[in-house]
Order: structure tokens, then C-alpha cells, then sequence
């Protein structure tokens, strides 16, 4: 429950726009032309897992070759160049339940972007064989006329309208390239990164799934939409990854990393839902979570370690609590901003229009020592932006919702049981679920 320049994001679901709030201090943004922020987006497609090559498929079309030569010719001029570093095996801040889930069953499955190097040829240059696996980029540019390849560490690519997507409003060519420099991934900076939703995940029982591959990330390139560039430097970055049948029956969403009064590196994700419990009846439970790190430091605030309560209004206020037993923390946006529709998936209509988001939300982050009675202590945290996402889905919204997590206490326990998931199958290869 997943905009970029300042705060370049990695949209949980594939969102067809992303916005462009106000400049962040810490980055530095240039507009390479005149910029129409208004009509900024960009649109999606849905890539099959892994590397797809399409060898059958060669550039005929001397329209794309010249668009090809005049984006090289433009390229040249640009001041942005991102460093390309190859993805490393065991990369650090890789998180559990990074790989690609689906057991290859007939149901209805949906996954988020994940941390294996992805990519697809859509059309390979004349006489040369598209790539197979991740390349550098100058090998890709030369190979590939129209495709991509994305890892956690590098995203480049280049599509255009083929015509066909005439019912929606969009631009005729979209070229990007950056590399991202991760700064969290869920758990204290420099120790073993946790699972979102405790070792449980693993199996596919509680869905939908969720993982913040990385809460914080600093990205640095350009990206050309029908022509106009923009480029950034060090940009605020995320991604997470949803994965199952469908999301939950309702849901809400905050996330934002770009925070004004901190002292140290601060990043949030929030969120909560109304979830279907497996079994032959149709019983939900109320789960929800606040995850902040703040100057390398993980404050996690799960049901399995405290409690978290929420008060959400249809659209335009979000208001999360929760505490665990060390720490207390608060939460609080509101936004004036109407939203975006997005689509996302059900499992009565599969992919539908039923949630929107906003890259405006002013929020204010707050958390406290714990004291021994449960009441505040000493403020460690206080801080606020004007650039956090915010997300409600599903339904029905017809009034503000009020809930606290309702876990069953035997889930919770089990959850509070340290078990290494990764460590265990790692002797049992041949038994590891997916995607872990």
C-alpha cells in the first residue's frame, strides 16, 4: 500500500502519475526545458517476472530509429549522469520476501515490483539479440530499442505510444535513467532487515502480503516524458511490494521520507487495513502497523509488540497511534489535494478503479519515550512535512473509520516467537516458499 522529483517513489501499485510536490533541500532538481508540471506522469505497463526478450520482434520502423538519434544527440547536452553499479548478490539492506512469490497455481495472483533485476525487449536494434539478464547501460542502449531493465539499484528504459491505449490521456514517448542508492531497508541500519509482517509471511496463509524493500533511498538521473527532461539529483526515494490474491476488503496508507526539523535521516510507512482470516468462513481481522526510522534506528509498532489505532476519514485526514514498550508515536495529515484514482486488485472485479492517492499531505510525525505507566515521556521525535502520500481503498467509506488492531492473540504470539525463516530454509532449499 504503494513522484518523484522530490520525493521519487516507487508506487506500490503502478500508479499512471506522479506528481511533483515542492523541492526537497537536501536534492537538487533541474528542469532541462520549460516544464508543464501539470501534465507531468507517466504510464505503466505490466512486465512479466524476470528478463522476457521478444527475438521475434526487430525495429522496422525508421520513426523510431530517428527518435532513438535525436534523444542520443539531446542526451549528450545533459549535466545528470547516474552511476551505474551492477546488482551485487547479497546486497546490504536487502530485505526477506524480496524475490517473485507466485507458486505457479491457476488463481488469481498479483505481485509488486520485486528485488530480482527485471526487464523485457519490446523492440531489439537490427540483426543484435536482445539482452537476457542485466547489462550495462551503454550495452543496453545499443541493443535495445524500446524496453527496459530495472534492479533496486539501477532503472532504465524507453517506450512510446503504439496507438493503441487511445482511451486514456498520455504522451508519445517516455526515457528515463537513474540510479538509486539505498539508505533503509525495514530494520536498524548495519543488522538483519525484518519481514513487514513478522516471519508468518513466509507462508501464504494471511493475504494480502506486503514487504517495504526499502523505506529510504537517494536516486539520481533524469527522466524525458514526451521530450522534456528532468533531472535530479539525490532525490528521496521508495519501495514495497504487495503480493496474493487480492488487497484487502478496505484499506489506508502514509508514507514520506522527506521531513523538515530532523536532525538525522527520517522515514515513514503507515498502514492499515481490513483483512480476511483464512477458513471456511468469512472472518476479518483489523491489522496495521507504523514503521519509523529516524538516524539509523528502526521504531517498529506492530500488533504483535503493542497496539495501533487509527481514525480515517473517506478522504483528506489519516490520524495513526501506536505504541510498543519502549516508545509511543502519533501521526497526523490532512490534505486539500482531490486525489488520483488508481486501480488495484479485488478479488470480486480483479484490477479496478478503488483507491486513490495524493503525493500533498501535510503531515506531522511524533514519537515519544514510553513510560513505565504507558504515558509520554521525553520527545525523541517531532517533526513534519508538506510532501507525504497518502492512500484509502476499497470499502465502503461512507464515514470516517475508527479501529485498533484485532490480531488473534495466538497469531501474536506466535509472531513474537524469534524464528529466522530465511536461516532455516537455507539448509532446506528445496522446501524455501517463493520469494523469500
Amino acid at each position: 500500500m504503494e513522484t518523484m522529483v522530490c520525493s521519487l517513489c516507487e508506487p506500490h501499485h503502478f500508479s499512471p502519475n506522479f506528481g511533483l510536490p515542492s523541492i526537497n533541500l537536501k536534492s537538487s532538481v533541474k528542469l532541462a526545458q520549460p516544464s508543464k508540471l501539470s501534465s507531468f506522469g507517466t504510464q505503466r505497463s505490466s512486465p512479466k517476472q524476470g528478463f522476457q526478450p521478444c527475438p521475434r520482434v526487430f525495429a522496422s520502423s525508421s520513426t523510431v530509429e530517428r527518435e532513438r538519434e535525436k534523444e542520443e544527440e539531446e542526451e549528450g547536452s545533459g549535466s545528470v549522469t547516474p552511476a551505474y553499479v551492477p546488482m551485487p548478490p547479497n546486497r546490504e539492506h536487502r530485505t526477506p520476501h524480496s524475490g517473485y512469490h507466485f507458486d505457479g497455481s491457476t488463481r488469481k495472483f498479483f505481485e509488486g515490483r520485486h528485488e530480482l533485476m527485471l526487464g523485457n525487449t519490446f523492440i531489439a536494434e537490427k540483426e543484435l539479440k536482445p539482452p537476457n539478464k542485466e547489462v550495462p547501460p551503454q550495452e543496453f542502449s545499443k541493443r535495445v530499442l524500446e524496453g527496459f531493465q530495472v534492479s533496486p539499484l539501477w532503472n532504465q528504459g524507453f517506450i512510446r505510444d503504439d496507438g493503441r491505449s487511445n482511451y486514456v490521456d498520455t504522451v508519445k514517448t517516455a526515457r528515463w535513467e537513474y540510479s538509486t542508492h539505498p539508505t533503509y531497508g525495514w530494520g536498524n541500519v548495519g543488522s538483519k532487515q525484518k519481514s513487514t509482517a513478522g516471519w508468518l509471511a513466509a507462508f501464504p496463509v494471511f493475504e494480502p502480503h506486503w514487504q517495504i524493500c526499502m523505506a529510504s533511498g537517494l536516486s539520481t538521473g533524469w527522466i524525458e516524458w514526451d521530450g522534456e527532461r528532468f533531472e535530479f539529483q539525490n532525490a528521496p526515494s521508495y519501495s514495497e511490494k504487495n503480493w496474493g490474491g487480492a488487497f484487502p476488503r478496505k484499506w489506508f496508507w502514509v508514507q514520506c521520507n522527506v521531513f523538515e526539523g530532523a536532525s538525522g535521516e527520517v522515514a515513514l510507512t503507515a498502514a492499515g487495513g481490513l483483512r480476511q482470516l483464512p477458513g471456511l468462513t468469512e472472518n476479518f481481522e483489523n491489522a496495521a502497523l507504523v514503521g519509523v526510522h529516524y538516524d539509523g534506528i528502526f521504531y517498529e509498532f506492530v500488533p504483535w509488540n503493542g497496539g495501533v489505532s487509527w481514525e480515517i476519514a473517506p478522504w483528506g485526514y489519516w490520524y495513526m497511534a501506536g505504541e510498543n514498550q519502549m516508545h509511543k508515536v502519533e501521526l497526523e495529515v490532512t490534505t486539500k489535494d482531490p486525489g488520483t484514482t488508481l486501480r488495484a486488485p479485488t478479488s470480486e472485479a480483479g484490477f479496478a478503479p478503488v483507491c486513490k492517492d495524493s503525493c500533498f499531505g501535510e503531515l506531522r510525525l511524533r514519537i515519544w519515550v514510553r513510560r513505565y505507566d504507558g504515558s509520554k515521556g521525553k520527545m525523541i521525535l517531532d517533526v513534519t512535512s508538506n510532501m507525504a502520500a497518502v492512500e484509502v481503498g476499497g470499502g465502503p467509506w461512507f464515514n470516517t473509520w475508527k479501529g485498533e488492531t484485532s490480531t488473534p492473540e495466538l497469531i501474536n504470539r506466535a509472531l513474537n516467537v524469534p524464528i529466522d525463516v530465511e536461516g532455516i530454509f537455507g539448509f532446506t532449499p528445496l522446501f524455501k516458499p517463493p520469494g523469500l
